[in-house]
């Protein structure tokens, strides 16, 4: 009865605006959050799910577009200089935060509120998981962020870090007003104020939660009509993934994110395309995720671990790279929905990936037997068995290698871990061969580059396997500095040729942004960062 009754109230309140014919033609986007919403407060958006409501609400200096360039967003334009370590931003002078009953007028964003929001985030007190944002800020010899008028905001960097620009295209890097933090304190998290497509509306938290449009919002479209066109957003919490599969089905739900297993082989063909079934009903957007899945080697001979290996070979190595059928493998056990990783381990989906470049390895069992037959192993010198360790997500693709690398003559056993103590082994060095996948912090190839660096060595940094290249280092320093794309960029692929020379990992696949979508929906925008963005969206 209780749930009932919320039910109703939520059904109210999206619809509780308008005379009864205006109700009736509302346009609401409906999906689902079976993993739940921890925070409306942008500085706490650590999960993707986080991320879409946020992203509805407010907005920050610049974003990313579809082809995951910073584009404008509050700052209309900004200049870089000081060789790349300062960044004036010029603010525009129509947006306004949303208002509340707490907040009935309309205040205008100053280059103060970024002052405010970017402090925040800086602020021990709040623990935000982006203060590693402004890592880089210059807080000892300038003043890390500054706002000498209302629509100038300058920040100063140590260095140039030439990724930095599109950093600030995160979430937690939204502005959010001063006084309805103080005024809301913790509560920010369910009281969110910002300047963004839609404002918060209701939210019962693990059932439902309502954003309605916001009449105020300031851009508008080429045709010079405001935005967004939907009247309202509303995010479900059931946590069955087959419910929500079913509520797409009926028309509940508007578009669901991912392939899980369980209608995995219903909603695709063996090619990776939508099941000719479904066609009157939905669409399959698909582009490529920023996210790379790898084998990884630890290679740091002066552990106990690794002294013994035979993968402390380089020979044998590249012969376990030569020896996976990555096109085959995808197709059966991912129906053709992410990519083979065949040209390096930067992904397809960044600027920097070059198909082009031929430093990848492809499906070669001659090539690999012959590499071990080098490296010392045959007949009469049988290469010892290894232990590759995954967690359970994983056993399927781990089983297709395991019985692939037994065709080059290499017995691999699998060690299933909890998620847990998989990733508490591989980050202090306990595992010497083991199933790991990079996501992107930001969009530039250093944030996958840095695995390889070898001041970031585990546990305090992201290079697992010990990786260490004097030449590679050289590389990357001399990268972080370069303000020019094409010349960094061309510096990250000889990076990416000297990793996969060296083979301390073995890519798999780069993963896929996945949307199956209701054909009543139009102007369904998303980029290889899987950012849910609505302001332009349009439904039947």
């Amino acid at each position: 009865m209780f749930r009932f009754f919320i039910l109703f109230s939520v059904t109210f309140i999206v619809s509780s605006c308008g005379t009864n014919n205006e109700q009736d033609n509302r346009k609401v986007f409906n999906y689902n959050e079976s993993s739940g919403i921890s925070s409306l407060d942008p500085i706490y958006t650590r999960s993707l799910e986080n991320m879409w409501a946020v992203n509805q609400l407010f907005d920050g200096l610049v974003e990313l577009d579809s082809a995951l360039q910073v584009v404008p967003l509050i700052a209309k334009e900004w200049e870089i200089l000081d060789s790349g370590t300062t960044y004036v931003f010029n603010l525009r002078s129509n947006v306004f935060f949303h208002t509340n009953e707490e907040f009935p007028n309309p205040r205008k964003v100053i280059a103060l509120d970024f002052v405010y929001s970017f402090n925040r985030i800086m602020d021990e007190g709040n623990a935000s998981p982006g203060k590693w944002i402004f890592n880089k800020v210059d807080f000892n010899n300038q003043e890390g962020f500054s706002a000498p008028n209302d629509t100038t905001f300058v920040i100063h960097l140590k260095d140039a870090f030439p990724p930095f620009l599109g950093m600030l295209s995160m979430q937690y890097c939204n502005v959010v007003p001063r006084e309805a933090v103080e005024f809301y304190g913790k509560d920010f998290r369910s009281h969110p104020i910002g300047t963004g497509p839609f404002k918060f509306a209701f939210w019962y938290e693990n059932i439902a939660l309502i954003f309605h449009k916001n009449d105020s919002f300031w851009q508008k479209d080429s045709k010079g009509n405001s935005l967004p066109y939907l009247d309202a957003v509303k995010i479900d919490f059931v946590k069955d993934v087959s419910a929500e599969y079913l509520g797409l089905l009926k028309g509940s739900y508007d578009f669901i994110s991912g392939i899980h297993n369980s209608y995995k082989d219903e909603l695709l063909d063996p090619n990776g395309d939508l099941n000719s079934l479904y066609s009157q009903e939905l669409y399959f957007q698909r582009t490529p995720f920023i996210k790379t899945d790898y084998l990884g080697i630890l290679i740091d001979d002066s552990l106990s671990i690794v002294k013994n290996s035979p993968l402390k070979s380089k020979l044998v190595r590249q012969a376990i790279n030569y020896g996976i059928n990555r096109k085959e493998m995808i197709k059966y056990l991912r129906n053709n929905a992410v990519f083979d990783a065949s040209h390096g381990f930067i992904p397809k989906g960044l600027p920097s990936y070059n198909e082009g470049k031929n430093y990848g390895y492809h499906y070669d069992p001659l090539k690999a037997k012959k590499l071990l037959k080098e490296a010392g192993y045959n007949s009469n010198n049988k290469l010892p068995a290894i232990s590759l360790s995954t967690t359970a997500d994983y056993v399927d693709l781990c089983e297709y290698i395991q019985h692939n690398l037994a065709e080059i003559g290499l017995e691999v056993s699998i060690d299933v871990l909890p998620s847990s103590a998989h990733r508490e082994g591989v980050s202090k060095s306990k595992i010497n061969f083991f199933r790991k996948s990079w996501l992107a912090d930001y969009v530039d190839a250093e944030n996958f580059l840095g695995l390889f660096y070898s001041k970031n060595f585990c546990p305090n940094g992201p290079n697992y396997t010990h990786y260490f290249n004097p030449e590679y280092d050289q590389l990357f320093e001399q990268a972080a500095k370069e303000v020019t794309n094409e010349i960094r960029y061309n510096l990250y692929q000889k990076m990416d040729s000297l990793v996969m020379s060296d083979a301390p990992i073995i890519p798999l696949f780069y993963d896929q942004v996945s949307h199956f979508i209701s054909n009543d929906i139009t102007y369904f925008e998303t980029n290889a960062v899987n950012m849910l963005n609505l302001k332009n969206t349009v439904k039947r």
